[in-house]
């Protein structure tokens, strides 16, 4: 541990030091000397270490231009350091199939998840250490969803890894730390997918999430509670269900009903 830097709050950093979950993590990859790996906010470069002896090459991206450098001066095997804002990361750089293992800032975890699962040339395999409760709101299943769950759950299969408790971190955060996992989908869930509209229909459900969908919808949409609820029941939905209840087909079927001037 380089105790000359000082984590920035402000960037949301939090360093791992344990040895021994920094191979768990990596683990959660089955990384081979022929991938390639990008990993976003290497920090003090513990998990590159790690990243760097398990597979073919890292792409470490950071935004600390002083974190930056003194990972460059570090010289880690296989590894290339970029200082860059990852949000704003050419991911067409790298090559097909690369994969993700990152232990990602907090305040920018849901922005990262979405570029990568929506690039034009995404990973084969996204590991990230994300906040606890927003890991298992990912994964989250009937009666849990949220739009983050059915927005990471329409592109990939998500699964949870191992916990990680606050203080194995420094500084500690508030929160306990959860790995999750994202294996993209081979080819679409839906045919004929009009993603604008699908989003605008599952904002509209969520947009009084505590009410009955029949009347989120009618308020998120604009129209008269009986015209919701012939909507709903035309996709063969309870009208008296709760977004949260509603699965990924069942808000696809949902969206068939939509019309534009709805």
């Amino acid at each position: 541990m380089d105790g000359s830097f000082r984590a920035d709050k402000s960037l949301g950093q939090h360093w791992l030091r344990d040895e021994i979950v920094l191979q768990q993590i990596a683990s959660h990859a089955q990384l081979s000397q022929s991938d390639t790996v990008l990993e976003i906010g290497p920090g003090l470069g513990t998990l590159t270490q790690v990243l760097s002896r398990q597979s073919g090459g890292v792409i470490a991206v950071e935004f600390d231009p002083k974190l930056a450098t003194s990972l460059q001066k570090q010289h880690i095997k296989n590894t290339e350091i970029i200082n860059a804002d990852f949000l704003h990361f050419d991911l067409e750089t790298l090559p097909q199939g690369y994969k993700v293992v990152a232990n990602v800032p907090y305040y920018i975890t849901s922005k990262i998840i979405e570029r990568l699962l929506t690039s034009d040339n995404k990973p084969s395999l996204t590991v990230l250490l994300v906040q606890k409760e927003v890991a298992q709101r990912l994964a989250a299943v009937g009666g849990k969803h949220s739009i983050l769950s059915i927005s990471a759950q329409l592109f990939a299969d998500v699964r949870l890894g191992d916990v990680v408790p606050a203080e194995m971190f420094f500084p500690p955060p508030k929160v306990d730390s959860q790995v999750v996992i994202f294996q993209p989908h081979e080819k679409p869930l839906f045919e004929n997918f009009d993603e604008a509209r699908f989003f605008r229909v599952v904002k509209a459900g969520f947009s009084e999430k505590r009410k009955k969908l029949m009347s989120s919808l009618a308020g998120g949409l604009g129209i008269e509670k009986e015209a919701a609820k012939s909507l709903l029941e035309s996709a063969g939905i309870d009208p008296n269900q709760r977004a949260e209840n509603i699965s990924l087909q069942e808000w696809w079927e949902l969206a068939q009903e939509v019309k534009d001037d709805n």
